[in-house]
């Protein structure tokens, strides 16, 4: 890490508490109810500290299931994006999110009001995972990625993780409480990293990294899911 400022999203001792909530507690409980694949972390290799994740959102499952197929080295001071009206609002939410997550407020409405913003992060070397779709997917289709995202990678001149996670609206979709039983098929999958290309406008980068998304979903949900033939429909089937 560069930068020299300490708090929670930097600090060595709760870094180190974070690799014992993730990797000790809810890593252990995602995998024992879902079948996971994980492919392309050799794609990593060369990834250096900082850079943004960006993937596809459908489930609760999708942040500790990312966060837990990252090596460890670039999941120690990932900060993940959350809804600053849903989970910074109670202060249990607000909590256990920022232990197992490191997680800062994104506020949906546009507005920055929560004191931590990105572009901030970014500059102080913590790496971030994002959203772009702003919220869960209700059929687990892919959305609209706001531009946002690219253009703040390209500001920062840090590398995007594409990542597509597979199956996880299947196994605990958009409004259940727990996933569903039987250990359901689902898969993470890193993409290769992409940049922003000289003079590339954001709508541009943008629309690169969700294709990306979209590809690696296309090339591996076959794989992944098996006979799970509802789920790779649905993912697949948006090819706007």
């Amino acid at each position: 890490m560069h930068a020299t400022m300490r708090d929670r999203f930097t600090s060595r001792s709760h870094a180190a508490a974070r690799f014992v909530a993730q990797r000790g507690l809810l890593k252990p409980v995602v995998w024992s109810v879902t079948s996971v694949t994980v492919l392309g972390r050799e794609r990593l290799a060369n990834v250096e500290d900082t850079y943004v994740v960006v993937a596809n959102h459908s489930s609760h499952l999708d942040t500790p299931l990312i966060m837990g197929a990252l090596p460890r080295r670039l999941a120690r001071y990932l900060a993940v994006g959350a809804a600053a009206d849903y989970f910074f609002d109670v202060w249990q939410r607000r909590g256990l999110t920022a232990l197992f997550f490191n997680a800062f407020p994104v506020d949906r409405s546009g507005a920055n009001t929560r004191g931590v913003s990105a572009k901030a992060l970014l500059n102080r070397g913590v790496p971030l995972l994002i959203f772009p779709e702003g919220t869960r997917s209700r059929d687990g289709s892919l959305g609209t990625f706001k531009p946002g995202v690219a253009a703040l990678a390209s500001s920062a001149e840090v590398p995007v993780l594409p990542v597509a996670v597979i199956g996880a609206h299947e196994a605990h979709p958009r409004g259940s409480n727990w996933p569903k039983p039987g250990r359901l098929p689902v898969g993470v999958v890193f993409g290769e990293p992409l940049t922003a290309r000289p003079g590339e406008l954001r709508s541009d980068f943008t629309e690169r990294i969700r294709s990306a998304i979209v590809a690696l979903a296309e090339e591996h949900s076959d794989h992944i899911l098996g006979a799970n033939t509802t789920s790779r429909r649905v993912l697949e089937g948006d090819r706007s």
